[in-house]
């Protein structure tokens, strides 16, 4: 897996603790920890698909 990929998974299951605990708090700040949790999200699964793409790409070379 990409390290970029695993940064970015980090970040999201880091944002979505942030977001329990501040829920928990009844502290409404942890919207934004939801959102950056969803884009963090989408940045780990967009590097893990084109790792995916090229490695496949390297194995399969176009005629």
């Amino acid at each position: 897996m990409p390290r970029l990929a695993l940064f970015s998974l980090a970040v999201c299951l880091l944002a979505t603790a942030a977001a329990v605990v501040s829920f928990v708090e009844g502290n409404w700040l942890g919207i934004l920890w939801v959102m950056m949790a969803g884009i963090s999200s989408n940045m780990a699964w967009f590097q893990f698909r084109r790792a995916r793409a090229q490695r496949a790409a390297a194995q399969h070379p176009a005629a």
